[in-house]
């Protein structure tokens, strides 16, 4: 029975006019793009909280003028960025040595950071 239809796939294949194909070939690699870039998009959301729901992810607001982003939950740590007072962003619920991981490689010491109300942290 597979071997029957795989037959007469191939025959449908063989007499389509080419413009179908070339129509089908197209719409297929749109959805593989399309799959590809929705899979790349959250990979690199930077964030475990992909799941939780966008109001209650925990956020998290500055409270010093000028805020360093580590690469490593430590003071002599490599500053990988900067924020201004009241900036907020998006971070992790990991806290290690007085600093929050707000994504691979980017941490920020507790003591210049709130959690907004209402979110997860």
């Amino acid at each position: 029975m597979v071997t029957k239809l795989w037959a007469r796939a191939r025959e449908v294949i063989v007499l389509a006019p080419k413009r179908t194909l070339i129509v089908v070939a197209v719409l297929v690699g749109i959805v593989i793009l399309y799959v590809l870039g929705n899979e790349k998009q959250q990979q690199n959301s930077g964030t475990n909280n992909a799941n939780a729901p966008a109001s209650t992810a925990c956020r998290v607001a500055v409270t010093a003028d000028v805020l360093n982003v580590r690469a490593a939950p430590d003071v002599k740590s490599q500053i990988v960025g900067k924020f201004k007072l009241n900036a907020e962003a998006d971070a992790e619920k990991v806290v290690q040595n007085g600093f929050r991981k707000l994504s691979e490689g980017r941490w920020v010491s507790t003591d210049f950071i709130k959690p907004l109300q209402g979110r997860d942290c």
